[in-house]
């Protein structure tokens, strides 16, 4: 165990960029397709040995959580921009202060999205026109991920505070052994015990506690200025509103856009359930394959945002362009063999061969436009690395959320069928890539310049 104490942060103010991004990225690419091995083991186990329902309902639940969690995301990231700062600044005063009033926040937000979760599932799944032969389950299963939510959120929080300070490593040890625990307690509780979707649902709790319990001790244990002192845990007012300046803006981004995909899915519910389980096999694929690109982005947010703290403004620029090309060469190696081997994948989740046509359909229709999120994604994470939250909130709220809904609506009115509905997540991804790109290069850097100089 003195191993996983030892420091293991990473300056990112000195030597090669490429490097950098690259040794950072790769624990956090592995650890984010783990963290999404939760609900895609559930998937799969539930897809083959309860049923297609049993896949249909644990799929569309996965908007709903997003939301939730998408409203606590925002303000970890605005967290972690405030503490890779204050890290690149060499501030260890406020860096201290930074962690304890995090981990305070987080605290508060585990009760409030406990309650938030577990009072509104029924309404928002029949919001989400859920077809009945779905519903029962999906409420079974929600309510009971709601209920250990919390685990989630302090491992991510955890985990969150370690990348600010340049170490991914530690926190994708625990992930590993999360997700591993998490595939045994689904066999068990779902194929031994017969316990059915509410056993993967009391699966995946359990191992994120676990995971949790983990970083957290770490964190505790830590002799460096970024540990969590159980003690002097509370909210200090400046810089907490510090944290919500720059995370309240990301939260409102990343929970409204979730709302959007929760609209996307009430428009996939409206077709029958081998439509909706084709799509619940995408959707967790999708996520497999997307995620890895979100380490990149994440590296970048640490390298900017520690570059930004130590004043070395050129540095800073050049992470973003080097993050793009590397994450450009990634997504061509994912989607390659995807589109390829896309009913093999597909059959992992469900073997009929209604639901491989439509979720074959489904990869070979979108994954192509991945390409085009790797602008959006490297450029937002270069923005929340400056602080610069509300330009990507306005951005992502008029391109996900106004623009696809109205592209959607506009869609299923002209009677296109699942095909142009399908690919309301390509509009919104092709509109936020243009954007962006010209914000990014039109606007933002001299801000985050003159904003710089203003605080020298």
């Amino acid at each position: 165990m003195s191993s996983f104490l030892r420091r293991k942060d990473t300056d990112m103010t000195e030597g090669s960029i490429p490097k950098l991004l690259i040794v950072f990225a790769l624990p956090l690419m592995i650890g984010n397709v783990f963290q999404q091995l939760y609900n895609t083991v559930d998937s799969i186990i539930v897809g083959n040995i309860v049923g297609r329902q049993a896949l249909a309902a644990v799929g569309c639940t996965g908007p709903i959580i997003n939301m939730l969690i998408g409203l606590f995301a925002g303000l970890a990231s605005g967290a972690g921009v405030v503490i890779s700062q204050y890290y690149g600044a060499k501030d260890s005063e406020k860096l201290r202060r930074a962690v304890q009033t995090t981990v305070a926040l987080t605290l508060g937000m585990c009760v409030v999205l406990t309650a938030l979760g577990v009072l509104m599932t029924p309404l928002m799944l029949r919001l989400m026109d859920t077809p009945e032969d779905v519903l029962g389950p999906a409420t079974e299963y929600l309510r009971i991920y709601f209920w250990g939510i919390s685990g989630m959120l302090l491992y991510n929080i955890g985990s969150g505070i370690l990348r600010a300070v340049g170490d991914s490593t530690r926190p994708l040890y625990f992930l590993v052994f999360s997700a591993c625990l998490n595939t045994v307690l689904d066999l068990l509780f779902v194929k031994v015990f017969s316990l059915g979707i509410a056993g993967a649902a009391i699966a995946t709790i359990v191992s994120q506690f676990l995971s949790a319990l983990l970083v957290m001790f770490v964190l505790i244990r830590s002799r460096d200025d970024y540990r969590v002192d159980p003690r002097a845990i509370g909210f200090d007012g400046p810089i907490l509103r510090h944290i919500c300046a720059i995370g309240v803006p990301s939260s409102l981004q990343m929970g409204i856009t979730a709302v959007s995909n929760v609209f996307v899915q009430s428009y996939i519910n409206r077709f029958e359930s081998a439509c909706m389980a084709g799509w619940a096999a995408y959707n967790k694929l999708d996520a497999l394959a997307f995620l890895p690109l979100m380490g990149f982005s994440m590296a970048v947010t640490t390298f900017v945002g520690q570059n930004y703290g130590a004043r070395k403004l050129d540095r800073a620029g050049r992470g973003p362009l080097c993050g793009l090309v590397l994450g450009t060469l990634l997504m061509i190696v994912i989607l390659t063999p995807m589109m390829i081997f896309a009913p093999q994948l597909v059959r992992l989740f469900n073997r009929e061969a209604e639901v491989v046509a439509f979720g074959t359909l489904f990869i070979r229709l979108i994954s192509p436009f991945y390409l085009l999120c790797t602008i959006n994604q490297i450029y937002s994470g270069a923005l929340r690395g400056v602080g610069d939250t509300k330009a990507t909130m306005v951005i992502m709220l008029f391109s996900f959320v106004l623009f696809r809904q109205l592209y959607l609506f506009t869609a299923y009115r002209l009677g296109g069928g699942i095909v142009p509905i399908a690919l309301g997540y390509p509009a919104g991804w092709i509109m936020c890539s243009a954007v962006i790109l010209v914000y990014y290069y039109r606007f933002a850097r001299r801000k985050a310049v003159r904003r710089a100089e203003q605080e020298l």
